[in-house]
This record gives structure tokens, C-alpha cells and sequence, in this order.
């Protein structure tokens, strides 16, 4: 028997060799990479390994700690992780301190309902008491929260978070606030702020989302000059032709009548008297009545309280303003008894209503803003200017609402109940007014209304004292807080752009910054005031005050005895402390304070924040505010924002619907990296979608990207550590080179662009696309088959080493799972890619003008594999080795490219024919490369039984009589080397 006869030819070859498995199980390996990173405190190392290095700092804005976290937290910290791993990987020292907001209603509100359904009553409990309970609330959120993270693949000092609940935290965020007392920022202040009936509090905008909701509507008569008459002497003829005539007002909102105190109207909106002339109805106007309405509004307004009428002359601007109006319940419960004056007002149009706009300077920031422009000249002509408090804290009208308040026949009407629900205020306000004769008209509108994003209950505007923070008060060096903001923002940049247009829109119209509410859970306004709302500013008091809360918390504030603790000797003065709890955005704003400022292993300003873009009115406007009231500039130099997550139609996730995507969910059925490969493929930016079909897509993506590396590591197992020089490697290698230095461009810029999917992109197309499809098919003849001494084969494994360094390390902040399992699987003897840097790039790989022939090549390649992919598919040929087809290339510029290139090694064909002329009808073309054709044909020779190949010279070794000479002599080359 024959050598060729005994010999396994497959057990000569370099196949493929690695234990990196196929099947990723990704759900049960990456708990286990979990618990090794955690055993071998991969966190300290990477703080070890970036010693010296420049910070990186991304300053995490804080979850809620109550609750299991959802995909919008898995997108969020997602991308907080691969950006500090970016930057970690490519010099720099970045820092990931996760942190926590824990203060605030939605926990207090969890702590209430457990009281409730145990019978236990908040009020009776004691409020340190029940502040601890709070506090275990959050801090066993955190602790479910943190795993969780952890699970995601999230690196960060997890054993060492900021929450805002730490003492040294409160500490901080009550020293922020004394910042603004003793600046004399901070005052206490009557004015309409959304008000939270269910949860017994102020809300800021930020905790405010829109629901449609459907409110009573109506169209109310004023009557001109009944309560003081006329005033000027303008046109007064004119004027008084108007003292029988009723100014009509439109609003969604009746329970407000009860706080009107002016109605505003529009210098640039055309008015005129109408009388009615024909009137079908069971209230209201009826014939000879006449009514001041805006023209454009006039016939719908008739229309609607099913009236005819004719207009008697147009109403100017002038003699609006020298009227005075009557209130339509005067005399209710002997009240109402006073001038409603006219006032001008550019938030009034003629889009909707009547042109006129009913004010309750207690029920909305425009009416506020109107009256108190206006109250000196009010108060000059005798007009009463005090702002009624007509509602109070659970939505009942006070003494301050006649007829409506406690004097009430079965007691004061109610706005919204405890249950968010409407109550009987908007009834009994219309029934008034039809027993007054003063409606005109009503209907019912669904609209977008403000509800709370707590308890989604309706809220109302209601005059409260509140502590305010100016927006617009001069701090001393020609700046206000508004303009030190604005100047932040254009300093900042923003990724994308639009979210710089939108945060300077909010900070260039927001009011003053209310800063309190009515709770128990959180940071006190750590302030004493006198009766007049004077804040005390002494120094030493505040010094007790923070030292306290440094030692026991915040709780020191509502402990026994701490008013004559805080005070000391000056507890025999009329200062009493102030009870209303810090809005949480404060909390949450300062916390750049004691985590960026603090921290020895942080800096401040942090280089970027990043959270949804709803934080442009959350926790990027309150951290500017706060740091721009105190330091004078932002606490960023970079916000990124990204959008939401909505499942496949583009509909909101609910679980009402049933299509939320839970995190934990994926996790379980196909692993973390998978999440994580779809934020990384997504707009982020943008409002992204999520769902069965869209998971599918990214798994057969990581299925395809796992595959080719799982070919480098099976190669790789054959590199002995070759080294070649780059003049003595093939085209094809220095093509890859050149490839790996134009991507290594591409990634570095991309991350610093936050420009992930780019990235993602880029690398899947050329694993799959340019590795698996072209170069490696290709390369797997000389890898498999040439002899251990081949420059080509030496080559090929020294350019498949720089793919898997480059690839690998440049996908591991983006997929740490799977890039750590490769990289173990390739060094077994390392501590972890994440300790890793992206490798450099020899500027000498760059080649574009290689570049560029082969661009050339590879139109060329195209043409002869999509001939070939017919002539398998007709099954004249199974595998691309036995065809030799002529390729016919007219295009000069081609040709040359192609000249000294093995086009049939190229084409993966046992031969190949090149000739310079037209090619025939018969030819197989493609439309975009022009001047190539095809005609196909097969391989002449015998078939290599090593290799496949069909050459001529097979049996020319008599040793070796099936195989090509090539494979021979690598044959007797393995021999020599004792591996056959």
C-alpha cells in the first residue's frame, strides 16, 4: 500500500482548531463572566491599569430607586457603558460612579399606601419614623437595581454609588440651597404653580406629562360698567353706548370663575358690538341682548349658543381699555362685589374662544404675570390687587370663593378628590352662573391637559406661598441666573444639535424655579423666615445646620429640639423654621456637588451627561440651574440625549397593550450582548423601536459577527507568532492592512462622536461583507493548504492576528460578553480585554492607492462570482474549483488593475482566462461594471485530493500521485518537520 493510501490528507491541513463555541449561550455564560469580573475586581483594576492617565468623566444621572428597571434604563445605561469603556480603551482614565435618586413623592407615596392598607395613619406616625422607612424603601431598590445593571454588563463602582440620600449627599444639597438664601436667590412667594390634589403637593414641570382630558367648557358674560362704570374721557359717547352690553370670556376650566379678577383682550384683534336678534335656547342671551365678541369668532360663538344676531359697529382697542366689567356672580354669598378690569394681553388671540381671556391671576402663570404687571396702575385707581387663595391643598374652595367655600349649603364645593377624580366644584359654578343669568354658553372638550407622572391624576394651577429661586434678579455682576444659563448652553455641546435649540427654548420662557414642596420625604428647605418670608442669613447657624446633617442626615432637621439647636442663642427671635421639603430636581441637579466635586477619582466639570431626551426639562435644566446659580457655568461640557423606546408599530410601550419589551426577559432567552448589539444599531438619538422581529435581526447579526470571529480563533490556533515585513507581503494582506487602518479612523471618530451605530455598521459589513465573504474565502486555500514555510500563509496569519486584536478590542466596550470570551479563548493567560487597548496603527499600512486598484479587482470578482453563482444554481458545476471560466475585460482601466493579480486564486477557480477584447452576447454582465463579461466554462486537469484544486500537474509527485505539486511539497515539508 501506498504512502497516498495510508494518508488522512484532512489531518494535514491547518484547519480550523478552538473550543470558542458556535452556540453563544449567552444567558448562561454571562452570569458566570459576571461573577469573575466582580471575584477579580475587574473595577479596581481598570482604576489600577488608568493611573496617570487624563479623566473621562460621564456623570451618571440618577435612576429612581423604586422599582425593577425597564428597557428605557437598559438603553440609557447601555450607553453609558460603552462610552466609558470607549474612552477607558483608548487612554484615558474613565470613571463610571452609578448614583441614585431616592428622595421625593413616588417612594413617600409607596410608604403611605402601606400605612393605608395597615390602617395606619401617616399623620400620627412620627416623621423620622417614617423617613426611615422611606430610606429602607430606596436603599433595597438600589441594591436590586445595581445587580441588575451589573447583569447588563455595566462596569462601574457599584460597591461605592452616590445615592442622594447619603448624610455627606444631604449634607451637600442643603448647602447648595443655603448657597441661594445667603446669595438672597432664594424668597418666598404667592404664585399659581401646578398643584398635585392626590399627593398634597407642588409640582415642577418636569414631573408633569399631558393626557388628553375632557373638560367642561364654557362661555361666560361679563357685564361692561356695572361695577364702577367708565373710565377717560376717550370717546366716552362711544363708551357709553356699551353699558348695557356683556364682554364674553371662553374657558375650559369653570371652577376658576369664582378667582377672575380681570378679563384681557388684544390690541391686534378686531372687536365689535353685536345684539341678538333670535335665540333658541334654555338659558342665556336672548333677542336685544348685546354682547362685545372678536369678529373672527363672533358666528361660531352665535352658532354654538344657538343664536342669530347682527353686528352694530366695531369696538376699538381704546374703549376696551377705559371699560370696567362687573363680576358675573356678584352678589353670590355676598361676595363678588368688585371692578374686573380690562387689561391688554399678548398671550390673547383669535384662534380659539371669544378674544377675550378670562383672568384668575391665582390659577395661571399668564394671568399672574398680566395682574402684577398691572397692579400699580390698579391700585392707582382704587382696584383691589390681593391674589384670592380660592382653593386650597385638597381642592375644596375656600371663604375666599363665596357661595362656593364653607358657607356653602352642604359644605364647600371640591375641584378634583382624592382619587384624582373630578368633584362637583365645575357644577356647582355653572349652575351659578345660569341662576345669575351670566352663561352663555357651554359644551365639553377633550384636550391635552397636565396630569402628574406619578399618580397620572389630573393637577390643577393653584396660588400657593412656595419658595422660588429668580430667574431674572441681578447677582451682582450684571448677570441673572437666566442669563448665566443661556450663556451655559451656548458653551456646551450637544449631541445631537437640536437638543441645544430645545433646553435654550426652556430656559429662555420658564418662570422662577419653584423650589418646595409639601412632603415628608427628603431634604428640608433647611431655612429660618420671619413672618414677612425674611430669610435669616447667619453663618453660624447654617455651620450647625450642615455639620448635623454630615453626622446624622437630614433627619437632624425634624428631630426634637432642633429649632433651639440650630438657632442657639438666637432661638428668642421670631424665626420659625421651614417645614416644605427641597424639590427633588434640586436634589438631583446638585448632584455634580458631591460626586464630581467630592470624589478624588472624579473632576468638574464632568466631559458629558447623557440621559432621554426629556431631561432637557429634568435633570440637564436643573443641573444648570443649580451649578449656574452657584459656580456661574454649567456642570457639563457635553449632553447627549437619546430618545425613547416604542415597540414595532411605533406605539408607546404600556402594559395595558401588552408590548413592553422587558430587559430582564431578553436577558433570559438570549443573553445581554444582544440588547446591547440593538442599541448599539439603533438612531438612538431618535425614538427607537423594539420587538420580536427586531431582537431577530440583531441575533442573526451576532450569530454572523460571532461566526467570523469564531474562523480568526480556529485559524489563530495555527500562529506560531510569525512575523513578515509589510514589502514582502501579497497585495491582498497590505489591502487588509490598509482596511484595518481606515477603520481604526473610522471607529476612533465614531466614538468620539458618539456615533455608535456607524460604528456597528461598518465593523458587521466588513466582517461579513470584506472577512467572510471575501478575504478569508479566498485566504482559506493558502491557510489550509500551503506548506508551514509559505510567506503567503505566514502572511495571512500575521493580517487574520491584527484583525482579531483590532476587531476584538474595538467591539468590546460595545459587546463585553462575547469580546471577553474571544479574548480568553485567544489568551488564555490574560486578565481581561477590558484591560486592554485599542492597538496602534502603523501609518505605513495606509495605502489608498492599493486601495484603489483594488476596487478595481474586486468589480472585476463580482462579475465572475455572479456567473458562477448561476452555473451552481443550474448544477453544471458544485463548487467553484471546478469551473475556469474566460472573462472578458474591454475597460482598459480594469484590465490593468487586474494584470498582475491571480484572478483565478481571486475568483476561488482552478484556472481562469483574461482577455483584452469585447465580450459576447453570450456573456454573463452586471449593469454597474461595465466593459466585464463572462462566458463560463470548466477546469481542465485532475482533481487535487488535498486541496480540490483541478491543476495539471496532480501524480507529478510520485510520492504523493493525487495531490498538486503544491500540496506535495507541503506535504513533504510537514514531514520533515515531524508532523506527518
Amino acid at each position: 500500500m501506498t504512502t497516498a493510501e495510508k494518508l488522512d490528507y484532512s489531518r494535514t491541513l491547518y484547519l480550523p482548531q478552538t473550543e470558542f463555541p458556535m452556540r453563544a449561550g449567552l444567558p448562561e455564560k454571562e452570569p458566570l463572566l459576571v461573577k469573575r469580573w466582580q471575584e477579580m475586581k475587574l473595577y479596581n483594576r481598570l482604576r489600577e491599569s488608568a493611573a496617570g492617565r487624563p479623566l473621562y468623566v460621564l456623570h451618571d444621572g440618577p435612576p429612581y430607586a423604586n422599582g425593577n428597571i425597564h428597557i428605557g434604563h437598559a438603553l440609557n445605561k447601555i450607553l453609558k457603558d460603552v462610552i466609558t469603556r470607549s474612552f477607558q480603551m483608548r487612554g484615558y482614565n474613565s470613571n463610571y460612579v452609578p448614583g441614585w435618586d431616592c428622595h421625593g413623592l413616588p417612594i413617600e407615596w409607596k410608604i403611605e399606601e402601606k400605612y393605608r392598607a395597615a390602617g395606619r395613619n401617616k399623620d400620627e406616625v412620627p416623621v423620622n419614623e417614617f423617613r426611615r422607612e422611606c430610606r429602607d424603601f430606596a436603599q433595597h431598590w438600589i441594591d436590586v437595581q445595581t445587580e441588575e445593571f451589573k447583569r447588563l454588563g455595566v462596569e462601574g463602582d457599584f460597591d461605592n454609588p452616590y445615592t442622594t440620600m447619603n448624610y455627606h449627599a444631604e449634607a451637600r444639597i442643603a448647602g447648595e440651597l443655603l448657597k441661594f438664601a445667603m446669595s438672597g436667590q432664594l424668597y418666598r412667594g404667592s404664585k399659581p404653580v401646578m398643584w398635585s390634589v392626590v399627593e398634597r403637593t407642588a409640582l415642577a414641570e418636569a414631573e408633569v406629562e399631558y393626557h388628553d382630558y375632557e373638560s367642561d367648557t364654557i362661555w361666560v358674560k361679563f357685564p361692561v360698567g356695572a361695577a364702577g362704570g367708565i373710565g377717560g374721557e376717550k370717546g366716552e359717547a362711544d363708551i357709553r353706548e356699551l353699558l348695557d352690553a356683556h364682554v364674553v370670556i371662553w374657558t375650559t376650566t369653570p371652577w376658576t370663575i369664582p378667582g377672575n379678577r380681570a378679563v384681557a383682550y388684544s390690541p391686534r384683534i378686531s372687536y365689535s358690538l353685536y345684539e341678538v336678534t333670535a335665540a333658541e335656547n334654555d338659558f342665556g342671551p336672548q333677542p336685544g341682548d348685546k354682547l362685545i365678541f372678536a369678529d373672527a369668532l363672533a358666528d361660531e360663538s352665535f352658532a354654538k349658543a344657538k343664536l342669530e344676531s347682527k353686528r352694530l359697529r366695531k369696538v376699538t382697542a381704546e374703549q376696551l381699555e377705559d371699560i370696567t366689567l362687573a363680576h358675573p356672580l356678584k352678589g353670590l354669598g355676598g361676595g363678588y362685589d368688585f371692578a374686573v378690569p380690562m387689561l391688554p394681553g399678548d398671550h390673547v388671540t383669535d384662534d380659539a374662544g371669544t378674544g377675550f381671556v378670562h383672568t384668575a391671576p391665582g390659577h395661571g402663570r399668564e394671568d399672574f404675570d398680566a395682574w402684577m404687571d398691572a397692579a400699580k396702575d390698579l391700585a392707582a385707581r382704587g382696584i383691589e390687587t390681593r391674589i384670592p387663595f380660592t382653593v386650597d391643598d385638597a381642592g375644596f374652595f375656600t371663604k375666599d370663593a363665596p357661595g362656593f367655600g364653607p358657607d356653602r349649603e352642604g359644605g364647600a364645593a371640591r375641584v378634583i378628590d382624592d382619587n384624582g377624580k373630578k368633584g362637583d366644584a365645575n357644577k356647582a359654578v355653572i349652575e351659578a352662573l345660569i341662576a345669575a343669568n351670566m352663561l352663555f354658553a357651554r359644551g365639553r372638550l377633550k384636550h391635552s391637559y397636565p396630569h402628574s407622572w406619578r399618580s397620572k391624576k389630573p393637577v390643577i394651577f393653584r396660588n400657593t406661598p412656595q419658595w422660588f429661586v429668580y430667574m431674572d434678579k441681578d447677582l451682582g455682576d450684571t448677570t441673572t441666573l437666566r442669563s448665566r444659563a443661556l450663556a451655559a448652553i451656548d458653551a456646551t455641546r450637544f449631541v445631537p444639535a437640536a437638543g441645544q435649540t430645545r433646553l435654550r427654548a426652556m430656559i429662555e420662557d420658564r418662570p422662577d424655579w419653584v423650589l418646595s414642596r409639601q412632603r415628608a420625604w427628603g431634604v428640608p428647605i433647611c431655612i429660618f423666615a420671619n413672618e414677612d418670608g425674611e430669610v435669616l442669613k447667619d453663618t453660624e447657624v447654617n455651620a450647625r445646620i450642615l455639620e448635623a446633617f454630615e453626622a446624622e442626615g437630614a433627619d437632624a432637621w425634624f428631630a426634637e429640639g432642633a429649632r433651639e439647636r440650630f438657632l442657639g442663642s438666637r432661638a428668642n427671635e421670631p424665626w420659625a423654621m421651614v417645614t416644605d421639603i427641597l424639590d427633588v430636581w434640586f436634589d438631583s441637579g446638585s448632584t455634580h456637588t458631591f460626586t464630581l466635586e467630592d470624589r478624588p477619582d472624579m473632576k468638574w466639570p464632568a466631559d458629558v451627561y447623557l440621559e432621554g431626551s426629556d431631561q432637557h426639562r429634568g435633570w440637564f435644566h436643573s443641573s444648570l440651574l443649580e451649578s449656574c446659580g452657584t459656580r456661574g457655568r454649567a456642570p457639563y461640557d457635553a449632553v447627549i440625549t437619546h430618545g425613547f423606546t416604542m415597540d414595532e408599530d411605533g406605539r408607546k410601550m404600556s402594559k395595558s397593550l401588552g408590548n413592553t419589551v422587558v430587559p430582564q426577559d431578553v436577558m433570559k432567552q438570549s443573553g445581554a450582548d444582544i440588547l446591547r448589539l440593538w442599541v448599539m444599531t439603533t438612531d438612538y438619538w431618535e425614538d427607537q423601536r423594539l420587538g420580536k422581529n427586531v431582537l431577530q435581526t440583531n441575533i442573526d447579526a451576532y450569530r454572523k459577527l460571532r461566526n467570523t470571529i469564531r474562523w480568526m480563533l480556529g485559524t489563530l490556533a495555527h500562529d506560531e507568532g510569525e512575523q513578515v515585513a509589510l514589502s514582502d507581503m501579497p497585495e491582498l494582506e497590505r489591502l487588509m492592512l490598509h482596511r484595518i487602518a481606515e477603520l481604526d479612523e473610522l471607529v476612533r471618530k465614531g466614538y468620539d462622536a458618539f456615533d455608535f451605530k456607524r460604528i456597528t455598521r461598518s465593523l458587521i459589513d466588513f466582517m461579513v461583507v470584506e472577512l467572510s465573504a471575501f478575504y478569508f474565502d479566498v485566504r482559506k486555500d493558502a491557510l489550509y493548504c500551503d506548506a508551514p514555510s509559505s510567506v503567503k500563509r505566514k502572511s495571512a496569519i500575521v493580517v487574520v492576528r491584527h484583525l482579531f486584536d483590532h476587531l476584538v478590542t474595538w467591539l468590546a466596550p460595545m459587546l463585553p460578553f462575547t469580546m471577553e470570551e474571544a479574548w480568553m479563548e485567544r489568551h488564555p493567560d490574560a486578565v481581561s480585554v477590558h484591560l486592554e487597548q485599542f492597538r496602534d496603527v502603523p501609518a505605513e499600512w495606509r495605502d489608498d492607492a492599493l486601495a484603489a486598484k483594488w476596487r478595481k479587482v474586486r468589480q472585476v470578482r463580482r462579475v465572475v462570482t455572479g456567473a458562477l453563482e448561476i452555473e451552481r444554481r443550474e448544477k453544471r458545476i458544485g463548487s467553484s474549483l471546478e469551473a475556469a471560466p474566460i472573462v472578458h475585460v474591454a475597460d482598459a482601466e480594469l484590465r490593468a488593475a487586474i494584470a498582475d493579480v491571480d484572478m483565478a486564486e481571486i475568483c476561488i477557480t482552478s484556472g481562469i482566462s483574461i482577455l483584452a477584447e469585447a465580450a459576447p452576447e453570450i456573456s454573463f454582465t452586471l449593469d454597474d461594471v461595465k466593459g466585464v463579461g463572462v462566458v463560463p466554462a470548466l477546469a481542465g486537469g485532475t482533481k487535487c485530493a488535498r486541496s480540490w484544486r483541478y491543476t495539471d500537474d496532480v501524480g507529478s509527485d510520485a510520492e504523493f500521485p493525487d495531490v498538486s505539486a503544491r500540496d506535495a511539497a507541503a506535504l513533504h515539508e510537514l514531514r520533515a518537520l515531524g508532523r506527518l
